[in-house]
């Protein structure tokens, strides 16, 4: 914390900017109290430093407000700034980014979780929601291991969830189309598709499209799990990166299916583990996503807006 607050007093003073207010937040309240409190004081920037959860905490609390929003990457994942392609573990160029750099709009993932007592809470996420084995391994993740070794512990924490033979039994509708049903392994309903080690899970989303990227894996054995992992790393990681290189990706396999749309309507047959931007959200009955188009506005440096 002295050392961020040391960069803050340099590079506000370089820009005129007056007095930064500080906040820090809890286990009890991530960020949506502490935004609270910033914004009846007037604040016309937020810099959050943390990881995607805090980012997705400040985010739900300054939706839609005339409040721009500058990412100091401090966690495990920091998709949300991967996405955005902006410079991690750099505290200087990140903060001098918040104060010399340029706003853009970006989209802000909605969601409605209806609980097992019927009750609905609503959210907000910016990279991705997932049912399945995208929440059963954070389930399983050891938080004391996750601090030590960062992203690594998911490694013990995938090998545990790969074991749970339970299929996600789910109908869902898309926009306005039919209602379908099917058995999945994980579906994961991206604002963006970048994950960590560079690994494109949605090589069509982007944070400013208006749409919702959704990915349907559905492996039955070794074979299916094969093809999703080329189709990922191979297809989505290499080929996909160039104009070149998409014409020769290959046609959706059984086990992995693309959807996009601007709502996306889902119940499952017991409820389920959900995850909203790598932390858990408990369990749902059904849930209700779509995207509100440019509605965070988030700070970038001045030489990346084009």
């Amino acid at each position: 914390m002295p050392a961020i607050r040391a960069v803050v007093a340099a590079e506000q003073t370089a820009a005129g900017w007056g007095e930064t207010l500080w906040f820090e937040t809890s286990a009890e309240d991530p960020g949506q109290g502490m935004t609270e409190e910033a914004l009846a004081q007037g604040v016309t920037m937020i810099i959050v430093a943390g990881g995607d959860g805090t980012v997705r905490a400040v985010a739900e609390a300054v939706r839609a407000r005339p409040v721009s929003l500058a990412l100091l990457p401090s966690g495990t994942g920091n998709l949300l700034a991967r996405n955005l392609k902006l410079t991690l573990d750099d505290l200087e160029h990140s903060i001098h980014s918040a104060f010399t750099g340029e706003d853009r709009q970006i989209d802000l993932g909605m969601i409605e979780i209806r609980r097992e007592d019927g009750t609905v809470d609503r959210h907000a996420y910016l990279v991705m929601a997932g049912l399945g084995l995208d929440a059963k391994m954070l389930a399983h993740t050891d938080d004391e291991l996750k601090a030590k070794v960062g992203w690594l512990a998911y490694v013990k924490a995938i090998a545990t969830a790969l074991r749970d033979k339970n299929q996600l039994r789910v109908r869902y509708r898309l926009d306005g189309h039919r209602v379908r049903s099917l058995r999945a392994h994980t579906i994961i309903i991206g604002n963006c598709g970048s994950l960590q080690a560079n690994v494109l899970l949605l090589p069509d989303a982007a944070v400013d499209d208006g749409l919702l990227d959704i990915v349907l894996l559905r492996p039955e054995g070794f074979i299916s799990w094969a093809q999703i992992v080329t189709k990922i790393i191979w297809e989505n990681g290499v080929l996909s990166r160039t104009r070149l290189g998409r014409k020769f990706r290959t046609k959706e396999v059984d086990a992995l299916n693309y959807i996009r749309g601007a709502l996306f309507t889902l119940i499952v047959s017991r409820p389920e583990l959900i995850e909203l931007d790598g932390d858990e959200f408990g369990r749902a009955v059904a849930i209700r996503t779509w995207v509100e188009p440019r509605q965070l506005t988030v700070r970038v440096p001045a030489e990346s807006s084009d």
